[in-house]
């Protein structure tokens, strides 16, 4: 028997498994956090990403948004992400805080993906995650409260929930393009006494590196989120990279904001980012800036020798 011919029809029949889930399950989850520089953090999105760049990976994402309200959403992201030697099996780990005023979620997703080449240069990924939550509305922090006697603001209430996600993921050197659902299970929420909510989340993103010059590259990218709680929204984004070195870029969210960014390669390991978000949507004149930063650390190792000092998603 040829280990390596039934190894590889199994990581195909696991990631053809995915994307049938992907595409015809009804699923649902609560609102997911929001990145303006998402193309810098896809695990966070799907998980089919952890491993694939090749290296050990240490990422930080902090977001402030709206500083002109009180309580305006917050979340912050560390994640590692790695793969194993022979490139066939990537793992990761995300831990996150999401905040807005009072109410919060803490979660922790371990990433599991498996990977396929599809043709010279091309790769189908599928992935998983499974993970825990914990969310919590603090109603002893509320403000102006009417009735200071109200034993409804004299509790905190906090709930435990499994998390599942799934995604597929085809890549070359210069393109992508994913799939995903980062929850599929049904969660509770706290602000409806632990009834279920049915809002799914189905995420697609896509993007290509265009050679402009030896030294200069341009990379559009799209992010598109669907949910059956809000409005479809889409992320146009385009980024010049300059001597492999700089990189900046703008994007436009539909009916939200406009954004800035910039990144500078530090060395073959480290990569800083910034991006800035200009609001468009009703709350502009009150929401003052929206600010996120960005690091990447991918450790030096033998797994790592192979991989370039700049990958540009």
């Amino acid at each position: 028997m040829n280990t390596n011919y039934t190894i590889s029809n199994l990581m195909k029949t696991i990631i053809m498994s995915l994307l049938a889930v992907l595409l015809t399950s009804a699923v649902y989850s609560q609102n997911e956090p929001m990145y303006s520089q998402y193309m810098f953090n896809m695990m966070a999105a799907n998980p089919a990403y952890a491993g694939s760049r090749g290296a050990i990976g240490l990422n930080y994402f902090g977001r402030a948004q709206w500083s002109g309200i009180a309580g305006a959403p917050t979340t912050n992201s560390v994640s590692l992400d790695g793969a194993t030697l022979d490139g066939r099996f990537g793992f990761g780990v995300q831990l996150y805080n999401d905040k807005i005023g009072v109410y919060s979620d803490n979660v922790a997703n371990f990433s599991f993906s498996t990977r396929v080449k599809v043709s010279d240069n091309g790769v189908l990924s599928g992935g998983l995650s499974l993970g825990i939550k914990n969310s919590r509305i603090d109603y002893t922090n509320v403000k102006n409260v009417y009735d200071l006697n109200d034993y409804k603001f004299q509790q905190n209430v906090s709930r435990w929930d499994p998390t599942l996600g799934a995604g597929v993921m085809y890549n070359t050197d210069k393109f992508y393009l994913g799939v995903s659902i980062p929850n599929i299970l049904s969660s509770a929420n706290v602000y409806t006494n632990g009834a279920k909510t049915n809002d799914y989340h189905l995420f697609v993103a896509s993007g290509y590196v265009f050679d402009i010059t030896d030294d200069i590259k341009l990379k559009p990218s799209t992010l598109l989120k669907m949910s059956s709680g809000a409005p479809t929204e889409l992320d146009f984004n385009a980024n010049v990279w300059l001597h492999n070195t700089v990189g900046v870029g703008a994007s436009y969210r539909t009916g939200d904001a406009y954004v800035g960014m910039a990144e500078v390669q530090l060395s073959r390991q480290l990569r800083l980012g910034y991006a800035y978000d200009i609001t468009t949507s009703a709350l502009k004149t009150i929401a003052g800036s929206t600010n996120e930063v960005m690091f990447r650390y991918e450790f030096a190792g033998k797994e790592s020798k192979n991989v370039k000092s700049t990958r540009y998603f």
